[in-house]
């Protein structure tokens, strides 16, 4: 969507502009989201919130709508939001996404949830125990004593 169709859009009758937004919505989806539904009465928020999410869903220029379905599927069971994770199989479905991929999207989400638990844990763990980790942990040297990278990643503390 272009800034000047964006500009539009705001510029119109809320009246007229949320029945035009859903009905978008529901052409691309084939339904319309249960959040939306529940916006829908409440312009100020509806309309920019459904003009922010139509850019980042349907607006990349880089990422097929096959990938953002999957993407979206991989997020939503990191985040166990079920009711989204299922809107999005059935999106995902519709568009003739194989199973199998939607399960590899899941999976993934899963491994990062997982990933996620354990980077929190085992820092809210080790900060209980001061110390004990630097005795068993080496610090990694880095490549080279100017390197941003290394720096900003703490190899280069002695």
């Amino acid at each position: 969507m272009e800034l000047e169709d964006i500009v539009e859009i705001l510029k119109s009758d809320p009246e007229k502009v949320i029945p035009e937004l859903l009905d978008d919505v529901r052409e691309q989806y084939g339904e319309v989201p249960y959040i939306m539904n529940f916006m829908k009465d409440l312009p100020e928020i509806f309309i920019p919130k459904t003009l922010y999410d139509n850019s980042i869903m349907r607006e990349f220029k880089n990422l097929d709508q096959e990938t953002v379905e999957l993407i979206s599927i991989g997020v939503a069971s990191a985040l166990r939001c079920e009711h989204c994770l299922k809107m999005h199989i059935r999106i995902a479905k519709r568009k003739g996404i194989a199973k199998e991929k939607i399960f590899y999207a899941i999976m993934i989400g899963a491994s990062l949830s997982n990933a996620a638990v354990l980077a929190e844990s085992t820092r809210a763990l080790a900060s209980e125990f001061p110390g004990e980790e630097e005795e068993n942990e080496e610090k990694e040297d880095c490549c080279d004593p100017d390197c941003d990278v290394c720096n900003i990643a703490g190899a280069n503390i002695k």
